[in-house]
């Protein structure tokens, strides 16, 4: 996917795959301090290890954040992100796991002179290439004013 093309110019199909970042203690600890959910699937290794995971895991909204993190959203063009939408979590990530994210652009809508939506469906993987989360996600993209001012003749 092209980040620093204007509105215009992105098609309906294009693809992307993020970096990689590696979850850590220290990410899901500072999550959790900051969120208040202190839930001990996410902090504490003893109750963890007698739950459903077997150990503990990232936050869910912690692994959306990462996604966020890792698009290389391009301050020129990216405006807002408008929607999170059918947010689905698949498969646990664990502490040491490395996630990524892998997208596509599913529709395009101008709704304004200035701005269009993105409409992009996103999938997370871990370092083994399974899926933990899919969203689609929507994002308002700047036009550019030549093609802004086009559209108005």
């Amino acid at each position: 996917m092209r980040w620093a093309a204007g509105f215009d110019e992105l098609e309906v199909g294009e693809e992307f795959a993020t970096l990689q970042r590696t979850v850590t203690e220290d990410d899901v600890m500072a999550f959790a301090a900051l969120t208040g959910d202190m839930h001990p699937q996410h902090t504490d290794a003893d109750w963890a290890a007698g739950g459903l995971f077997g150990e503990r895991i990232a936050h869910g909204m912690l692994v959306l954040s990462y996604a966020v993190g890792l698009a290389p959203l391009d301050p020129d063009r990216v405006l807002a992100l408008r929607r999170l939408g059918e947010v689905v979590f698949k498969r646990p990530v664990r502490l040491g796991d490395a996630v990524h994210v892998r997208g596509s652009v599913l529709g395009l809508r101008a709704i304004s002179e200035d701005a269009g939506l993105v409409s992009c469906r996103w999938e997370i993987v871990n370092q083994r290439g399974e899926l933990c989360a899919r969203a689609e996600v929507d994002v308002v993209w700047r036009r550019d004013t030549v093609a802004a001012e086009a559209a108005r003749c």
